[in-house]
């Protein structure tokens, strides 16, 4: 159920039917199109969504598909039903068109099913149910010529009577041409005049003052009644027998588009299931041509009433600000069990009532079959009633008010209204005096709720935005306002009320100063309080999300830092290992080398007899070398306590020596397990608020570890990296379609290594699909790179071979 009778109207629909109008290649398309609407049946609903969202991805993919000669016959059809009526011959060349179309269409469909990717599954289902009896487009070659003339094969008869017709046209012709040259040669007859033809026949023109000149039958004579248009006598029998041949030939045609008609009559329920086959996919390929311009997408469709939808757009909106090279503010939006309602407040023109069509909109375009833009893995519930309030009710015929014409509808949302309907009233209340419209909406409301319906409302009223707090199902929401520039934001926040901004906006426009003074006496210190302190509200909301994303961003990095760290103690800790290993066995290999060659000298010195103070004082190095040796072993080896290393750069590694004393504000400290070295500026209890460059955190003292102070320490304290900026603005998607390859790639290199720097795993690289050469040529530099794990093509939902998922292994 849909309430009102132009539910479409108002929230927009019915110019989403017009763009489907305009789409369709046919009025095939087009009939389909007019019966598009409102279904509650699940299976039905996700089916329609999966065939256009096929046909999305079709187009997406840039993939040849037939889309000429959607002719809509069905009235021909229907006309040849009768015995004795025939296909007039235009109607015999549009069948044959478009019936190899639609044979095109199915074996363009078929043949995806039976290759492994099997692309199209909901698109081949309705192509299997189809077929164009092979035995009619068979037939057509021999009757028509491409441009749609009856072929002279196509009888013996009519083949005859064309070869006696263009035999006597080409006598009476050249018998013509002989009279008029010799009346051109007598002088009678202009050298520019050619033979015509009146009334089917060849005749000469000839001036009135020589009519006697020449015997025959006027047909015909100029305007001013000069020349007139003679048919020779002797060629008068020869036009006549052509004029039967004419008749003759008219009759056989019939006679053969009769046979051709009588040929096809068996087939007519068949072809006519073509045609309505012809006339859906006409009507998919409108819807998606129109996700395709609106970047619409299927969502997960549940079956109950529930919504949860992320980054939303009004299709109408992006449309028009996509022309205006401006960006629409997506809606994100849940309505579940426990929240069924939504009460948005805020300021006039911040947006609430276009928040509240999007909903109505996007959910009714969801129920009619139509993909909508919003994230794939947004969720859409089915509502079986949908109701909306919304704009000017006046009714001049029936003596109705606005404001009695929305209760009228208030009336029939409550009768009428169940656990599965979704509501959308806008500016609920208003059109009557404040305090009794607020306390009549309040009870409606109450009302609503207490059906267990879905809902969302807009309202300026206090009492409303108030009861969110009192009962169970309400929720609040508001538009975001930039206080600083007083501007809407047009950004929808939930769990708090919005203010008017009224008093703002008065002062931004440029009301005198003195009236708005008064109006605030008038308005009273309550009302100003209220609505000040919801813009409070609002303000430290907006700081408190700013603080919240920047702390994620900081412990995001912060883990991935300690992850990071962990590992390289790990690698550092394998390394010295294997250091001081190679260091003792180079260090035995040169003690070895050296001790031969020593021994050998002393041999020769011997075996020479030299003096023995010689011999014991080379042996005195000997064993000096041999201790040196040993003694720098040994310092490789030593673990010293106290002190920690950290990698500097390549091979270098820097010290920090521990010391065990109280941490005190302005000591430099590490945590335990880092090397990183920060300051402490306070101290709360058993917490540190402690610098580590620029940014800060609060720690536990159990965790930090005091460092004994240095040059080195203080100038790595002092050095700051805004890392966290970086963190923060990082996007792990990046767009590179529509640039040249070097720019390309130079913008994909950047995106990586910052990627690398932030230790993001997941990238994403949406390139577009084309011939596939930028695809290589990006492919092909991830291939160079170290730190890159793994790439691979997106899901088809999701761009297929227009995206490259990449994974790196850091």
């Amino acid at each position: 159920m849909i309430y009102p009778k132009d539910f479409e109207f108002k929230i927009g629909f019915s110019h989403i039917r017009v763009i489907l109008d305009n789409y369709c290649l046919s009025t095939l398309g087009k009939k389909k199109v007019a019966e598009i609407g409102f279904l509650t049946d699940y299976n039905l609903i996700r089916r329609l969504l999966t065939q256009t969202d096929e046909f999305r991805q079709l187009i997406m993919l840039n993939e040849f598909f037939p889309a000429s000669n959607y002719f809509d016959l069905e009235n021909v059809l229907e006309k040849v039903k009768l015995e004795g009526t025939y296909f007039e011959l235009e109607e015999v060349k549009d069948l044959w068109l478009s019936l190899d179309t639609i044979k095109k269409i199915i074996d363009f469909l078929l043949k995806r099913k039976t290759e492994e990717t099997y692309k199209y599954p909901e698109l081949s289902k309705l192509a299997e149910q189809e077929e164009v009896p092979q035995e009619i487009l068979d037939y057509f070659p021999g009757i028509i010529d491409n441009h749609g003339n009856i072929k002279d094969i196509a009888s013996q008869d009519l083949a005859q009577i064309r070869a006696r017709k263009a035999s006597l046209t080409h006598k009476a012709g050249k018998r013509l041409n002989q009279l008029l040259q010799q009346a051109k040669s007598e002088k009678w007859l202009d050298k520019d005049v050619e033979l015509s033809i009146r009334n089917g026949r060849l005749v000469i023109p000839v001036p009135a003052a020589y009519k006697r000149r020449l015997k025959g039958y006027i047909h015909d004579q100029s305007a001013t009644g000069q020349t007139l248009y003679l048919e020779p006598e002797e060629i008068f029998e020869i036009n006549n027998e052509i004029k039967e041949l004419d008749f003759e030939e008219h009759q056989e045609i019939i006679r053969i588009l009769k046979v051709f008609t009588d040929f096809v009559r068996p087939f007519l329920p068949v072809i006519k299931s073509a045609y309505n086959f012809l006339g859906i996919i006409d009507c998919i390929r409108a819807k998606a041509k129109l996700a395709v311009d609106i970047n619409a997408q299927k969502p997960i469709v549940v079956g109950k009433s529930y919504i949860n939808w992320i980054n939303a757009i009004h299709p109408l909106l992006f449309l028009s600000f996509k022309n205006q090279k401006k960006k629409v503010e997506p809606l994100n939006l849940e309505l579940n069990s426990d929240k069924r309602i939504l009460i948005i407040s805020g300021s006039n023109a911040g947006g609430k009532s276009v928040a509240l069509k999007t909903c109505g909109l996007l959910q009714y375009m969801v129920q009619c079959g139509l993909l909508v833009p919003m994230e794939n893995y947004s969720e859409v519930g089915i509502f079986n009633k949908i109701f909306i309030d919304i704009g000017d009710e006046q009714s001049i015929e029936n003596d109705l008010s606005t404001y009695s014409s929305h209760l009228l509808n208030m009336k029939n949302f409550c009768e009428n209204i169940d656990s599965n309907s979704l509501f959308l009233i806008d500016e609920f209340g208003a059109g009557t005096e404040p305090k009794i419209g607020g306390a009549i909406a309040e009870s409606i409301l109450y009302e609503l709720n207490e059906k267990k319906a879905f809902g969302v409302i807009t309202t300026h009223y206090a009492n409303l935005k108030l009861m969110a707090s009192r009962y169970d199902g309400l929720m609040n929401g508001s538009m975001l306002f930039d206080t600083k520039n007083i501007r809407p934001l047009y950004r929808l926040k939930i769990g708090n009320p919005g203010s008017s901004f009224a008093f703002e906006i008065a002062k931004t426009i440029g009301l005198p100063e003195l009236i708005l003074k008064r109006a605030e006496l008038f308005a009273g210190s309550g009302e100003v309080d209220f609505d000040r302190q919801l813009q409070d509200m609002d303000l430290k909301k907006l700081e408190l999300e700013d603080k919240e994303k920047q702390l994620k961003a900081a412990d995001d990095f912060l883990s991935d830092m300690i992850d990071k760290y962990e590992k390289l103690n790990s690698d550092l800790e394998s390394r010295k290992t294997e250091i001081i290993i190679e260091a003792r066995q180079e260090a035995k290999k040169i003690l070895s080398e050296s001790n031969k060659i020593i021994e050998r000298t002393i041999k020769e010195i011997r075996e020479a007899k030299a003096d023995k103070e010689i011999t014991a004082k080379l042996r005195n190095e000997i064993q000096e070398f041999s201790e040196k040796h040993k003694s720098e072993e040994g310092q490789i080896s030593e673990k010293k306590s106290g002190k920690k290393t950290k990698w500097k750069g390549k091979g270098q590694v820097e010290s920090f020596e521990i010391e065990n004393a109280p941490i005190n504000k302005n000591d430099i400290v590490r945590m335990k397990g880092l090397t990183t070295p920060g300051e402490v500026l306070s101290i709360e209890g058993k917490e540190a608020i402690v610098s580590f460059g620029s940014m800060k955190m609060k720690v536990l003292l159990e965790k930090l570890e005091k460092l004994k102070e240095n040059k080195t320490i203080h100038a790595k304290v002092k050095t700051t990296f805004d890392i966290n900026e970086k963190a923060v603005e990082f996007n792990p998607q990046v767009d590179v379609r529509g640039k040249r390859a070097e720019d390309a790639l130079r913008k994909v290199r950047h995106f990586i290594d910052d990627a690398i720097l932030l230790s993001a795993r997941n990238l994403k690289i949406i390139h577009g699909k084309g011939d596939g050469i930028l695809r290589e040529a990006i492919r092909d530099l991830l291939s160079t790179i170290p730190e890159v794990g793994k790439y691979r093509d997106d899901h088809p939902d999701r761009g297929g071979a227009g995206t490259t998922i990449v994974e790196l292994s850091i």
